[in-house]
């Protein structure tokens, strides 16, 4: 699974749209979007505040960190 599959099941999981996830998070409705199209990649604060919002809603982080740190690894 991709890091953009990864942010959708975590929101979907919820129950939210991604205007709300983006509420949650305190990001753009525009950003929950681009991160799912995997058109951009979370920053470290936005993959911190995703962290946050996993523990807190007892959800597995470790998959999307895994994969958002590998992404664009073999690019170079």
């Amino acid at each position: 699974m991709t890091y953009s599959e990864e942010i959708k099941k975590i929101r979907q999981k919820c129950f939210l749209s991604q205007e709300a996830f983006g509420r949650e998070l305190g990001v753009s409705f525009s950003s929950i979007n681009r991160w799912e199209g995997g058109k951009s990649k979370p920053n470290m604060s936005a993959m911190k505040k995703i962290m946050e919002f996993c523990e807190a809603h007892n959800l597995d982080f470790s998959a999307l960190e895994e994969q958002w740190i590998n992404t664009g690894k073999d690019d170079k």
